[in-house]
Formats: C-alpha cells, sequence, structure tokens
C-alpha cells in the first residue's frame, strides 16, 4: 500500500492525498460505505459503483466469520470474489462487535470469548486468530484487534483496556509478519489508537502506535457516546501525533458536520452506518440540509431529491415518490434512500478534497457544516 500526500490547507490541518492498494486507488478525504454482512444494506455493487462512485467499501470480521463463515469465502477466492466487489476493502476486526455484546463475552488476555448473536455458539477470538480470519476474508486493509473501551469509564479501565489493546497489537503485528497472504495481493496492518477521553492515554497510545511503523493508522473508541467536542479534541491530540506521511482512519463517524469537523483537524479516512441507517428511517442527506421524507409537506413535492448531486437516485425519484413509498413500506423507498445518502456522503468528501486543493476548504467549511444539517 502505498499513500501520497498531495495538498495541504493552509487554514486548517486538512489534508488531500492518494491511497493506492491491490484494488484500486482512493482519493482521500473519503467515506467509506459499511458492508458489515458483505453487503452495503439494500444498496448493489452496480449502483455503488455507477452512482455512489464509492472507491472503497467495510466488511467485519464478527459477522463474516459467523456468516457465510471462512470455508465459503476461502472457497470463493476471498470477499472480492464472493461479493463481486473489485475494488478495495477493508475489515474492521470485530473489536467493536465484541464490546457490544457486553453480556455474553469474556475479555482475557488470551483474547475474547463470545456467545454467537445468531445460535448461541461459543468462541474465541484471539489476535493471532483475528490475523488469520482477515487474511482469508482477504481485505486490502485489516485492523488490529483491540478492546474499544465504552463511554463514560473509570480511568483505570481505560488505562488497564489501553495497555492490553498494545499487547495485542505486538501479537497482531507478529502474526500477520509471519503469515503470507492467501490470494496474491497485499494486506496492510492498521493499528488503532485507544485511550477513552483521557488525554494521556490517547498520547501514550498514539505514541505507542506511530512506534509500529505500520503503513497506515485508525483512531478508535470515539463516536461512542461522549460530546462531540470531546471527539474533537482526542481526535485533534492523536492527529497531531500521529505520522504526518500515512493515512489516519477515524472509525465510526458520522454525521456530516462530524466529518468535515475531522476533516480539518488531518483524518483522511471515515466509515459510519449513519447513511444507510437514517436512510431506511426515511432521513435524507441534502446540499441545501435534512430532510425527513415521511413528513406531510413532502406530499406534492415533485422535485428530485438533490439534483445537485447528480446519481440516478437523487436525480431521478421526486420526494413526493419516495415519501409515497415510505408510507406504503415499499422497499424500494429504503433503496432509494440508502443510495441517495451514500451519494451524498461521497459528494461530501470529494467536495471537501476539492477545497483542499483549491487552498479554501477552512471557509468553506463553515459556512456547508451549517447547511447540511439544517433541518428542511
Amino acid at each position: 500500500m502505498k499513500f501520497d500526500l498531495l495538498a495541504r490547507d493552509a487554514g486548517t490541518k486538512a489534508r488531500a492525498g492518494q491511497l493506492t492498494t491491490a484494488h484500486g486507488t482512493i482519493e482521500t478525504p473519503i467515506f467509506m460505505p459499511v458492508g458489515t454482512a458483505g453487503t452495503v444494506k439494500a444498496v448493489g455493487q452496480r449502483e455503488l459503483t455507477a452512482d455512489v462512485q464509492a472507491q472503497i467499501i467495510l466488511g467485519n470480521t464478527y459477522h463474516l466469520y459467523l456468516r457465510p463463515g471462512l470455508e465459503v469465502l476461502q472457497a470463493a477466492g476471498g470477499l472480492h470474489k464472493f461479493n463481486g466487489w473489485d475494488r478495495p476493502i477493508l475489515t474492521d476486526s470485530g473489536g467493536y462487535q465484541v464490546f457490544s455484546l457486553s453480556n455474553t463475552r469474556k475479555i482475557k488476555e488470551e483474547g475474547v470469548t463470545f456467545r454467537s448473536h445468531i445460535d448461541g455458539s461459543k468462541h474465541l477470538f484471539s489476535p493471532e486468530g483475528v490475523m488469520d480470519i482477515q487474511r482469508r476474508i482477504g481485505a486490502d486493509i485489516i485492523m488490529a484487534f483491540d478492546e474499544c473501551t465504552p463511554w463514560p469509564c473509570e480511568y483505570d479501565y481505560a488505562r488497564r483496556s489501553l495497555d492490553m489493546t498494545h499487547r495485542w497489537l505486538r501479537r497482531c503485528i507478529e502474526r500477520l509478519d509471519s503469515t503470507e497472504p492467501l490470494y496474491g495481493y497485499e494486506q496492510t496492518l492498521f493499528p488503532i489508537v485507544q485511550g477513552s477521553t483521557f488525554k494521556d492515554l490517547r498520547v501514550q497510545s498514539a505514541e505507542f502506535i506511530a512506534e509500529q511503523g505500520r503503513a497506515g493508522n485508525a483512531i478508535g473508541g470515539l463516536s461512542v457516546g461522549e460530546p462531540a467536542e470531546q471527539m474533537y479534541e482526542m481526535t485533534e491530540l492523536v492527529c497531531d501525533i500521529l505520522p504526518q506521511d500515512k493515512p489516519r482512519y477515524l472509525m465510526g463517524v458520522g454525521t456530516p458536520a462530524n466529518i468535515l469537523e475531522n476533516i480539518a483537524l488531518g483524518v483522511d479516512m471515515f466509515d459510519c452506518v449513519l447513511p444507510t441507517r437514517n436512510a431506511r428511517n426515511g432521513m435524507l442527506f441534502t446540499t441545501q440540509g435534512i430532510i425527513n421524507i415521511t413528513n406531510k409537506k413532502w406530499e406534492l413535492d415533485f422535485e428530485p431529491i438533490d439534483e445537485t448531486l447528480g446519481g440516478h437516485a437523487s436525480t431521478f425519484y421526486s420526494r413526493a415518490y419516495v415519501r409515497h413509498l415510505f408510507q406504503a413500506k415499499e422497499m424500494l423507498g429504503a433503496q432509494i434512500a440508502s443510495q441517495h445518502n451514500l451519494t451524498f456522503y461521497l459528494w461530501l468528501v470529494k467536495e471537501a478534497r476539492k477545497q483542499i486543493m483549491a487552498g479554501t476548504f477552512g471557509e468553506w467549511k463553515k459556512g456547508m457544516v451549517e447547511q447540511v444539517m439544517r433541518r428542511l
């Protein structure tokens, strides 16, 4: 994997770059649609490519390991062959999912034992095992196995968790460096900075992660309930420590405003379920603001959802028609809304990149944050 830093914004810490992987080039800053179980919910691969113009998608280790299972994925030749997506894929290590199964998991030095949410069967995720699983899934970028601490949490718990996450990282690196990829292309490991919202722990973790010298780095454990200002404070702290010449990935973030603010702090990569999850509930993000498409005010609005965006879903269907689909509980409503929201998110990071390249990002961001978060 190769990362080229192409431009910096003079007034902020925003950067524009280019990330090259075996399955293609990614222009940063970038938003990555979440395809937890090998599919981005309600959006087909053709629409992701042609309409949304996604450059990379996510898969999730926990979910793919349980279903369809590693034997199926390996027999197919990896996730790219299995789901027909020929662009880059990143896999989350499952640390967050294991964290969210707090009633059915036990964390020990060896790893985490947990029960499947599907059939209750018992499993162990160790750092070595998770590296092997991600090798078999076949992602271009794979994440270290960590513990994502809840918010709020006690300082002592966050410190102990951080120390273990760092010990687990050493084991991840050792395992990955001593094994070969299965499908003939490179797989790159991103370590994850943790430390909750404690400044000294975040600094300690960022310094430790920077020392590992991997090709990219991630920031985890934010956007788990803490106020946005704390998220921004921790992100800025960490970005100032992580290497300038390597991509930075802020995991699980967020709203359009969150993305713009964190780009300004030096983040290059984002993912979040919010655009598709909110779409299924009728919330549409547009270049002018937020639409709740189930509201009666859209009943006779025959304008396209958002002509500015381009793309089939955003420009072909009227607001009135999409509202009707939601009222009638037709599946097409969720499909159009999901496709549209992802098109908007990819448009937003593309516009941010243009502004960074032009040296005008800071001023543009101020107005854009207010504009895209306005309720219409």
